[in-house]
């Protein structure tokens, strides 16, 4: 009797743990997907039973999701591109205007407000399109070394802000990360450009990066004034800034953390902030090995 319950209890084990898979795979597939990897499907093979159905009827949704999101961002990836022809003929008749040695003040001052207005918005639509291009899935995938590409996005930092001079200070050991380095480095100058942007007089800036087990770690520490910790995870929503100032601001167009956390969620990754209680923010991007 001991052994004829032993022998029952594996055999219903391998025979539970095989009528089960099915259910783990629509599982793992499901605790996996993300408004970029909705490209993954199931496809469950086996007898049209209730598990074959179930994870049919899970592709075929994942199906409709995947298109509707492209659509999404095709559209915001058009109409980014069909905006800036006109933008840039309306900043070269500005530009024009302002050469002619006819035009009066006023009217060299109202063409350089425009011209200003002009660059903003071109900003913005460039930010759109960063940022629908980020959240698609990422085509290109190779070991990149972070170092590298933090030193490159230090150099692509615009000019120091008129109120003071902000210090960078590097503390940078080599790590490497697998994905596309020209949205890496992207990631990487939204990261410097905020934390130099939104500093004060003198203000300082820390760049630190790690490797670990769980992969690489890059953390973006500024100086600023104080923000709320309750108004952090607000950053990252596109139009937002420091303070939950909304796209009334000139210094940018609010979308920097936005194209930060969606680069690193089609990585793999995550893309997370707090606030400094002296001022600023410590921003930190995790990529996995």
């Amino acid at each position: 009797m001991i052994l004829v319950g032993v022998v029952a209890v594996v055999l219903g084990y391998l025979v539970a743990d095989r009528a089960l898979r099915p259910l783990d795979r629509v599982t793992e597939t499901a605790q996996r997907l993300s408004e970029s990897t909705l490209h993954e499907r199931i496809a469950l093979r086996g007898p049209q039973d209730e598990v074959k159905r179930l994870a049919d009827t899970f592709d075929a949704m994942l199906d409709r999701l995947h298109r509707v999101f492209d659509a999404q961002r095709r559209f915001i990836a058009n109409a980014s591109h069909e905006l800036r022809t006109p933008l840039a003929v309306n900043r070269t008749v500005l530009e024009v205007s302002l050469e002619e040695p006819a035009a009066s003040e006023d009217l060299k001052a109202l063409a350089r407000a425009l011209l200003g207005a002009t660059a903003r918005y071109e900003r913005l639509i460039d930010g759109l399109l960063m940022l629908a291009q980020s959240e698609q899935e990422i085509t290109t995938r190779r070991p990149v070394d972070l170092r590298e590409v933090v030193r490159t996005a230090m150099e692509q930092i615009g000019p120091q802000p008129r109120r003071g001079k902000v210090t960078v200070h590097e503390d940078l050991y080599p790590a490497v990360a697998h994905g596309d380095p020209l949205f890496l480095e992207r990631c990487l100058v939204n990261l410097l450009e905020n934390a130099v942007k939104y500093n004060v007089r003198d203000g300082e800036v820390w760049v630190r990066l790690r490797e670990d087990d769980a992969g690489a770690c890059l953390t973006v520490e500024n100086t600023g004034p104080p923000v709320p910790p309750y108004e952090v995870g607000d950053l990252f929503e596109p139009f937002r800034r420091h303070g939950g100032d909304r796209i009334r601001s000139a210094r940018g167009a609010g979308l920097g953390l936005s194209i930060v956390r969606a680069i690193a969620v089609a990585h793999g990754g995550t893309a997370d902030a707090r606030a400094r209680p002296e001022g600023g923010l410590v921003v930190t991007v995790r990529l996995p090995r």
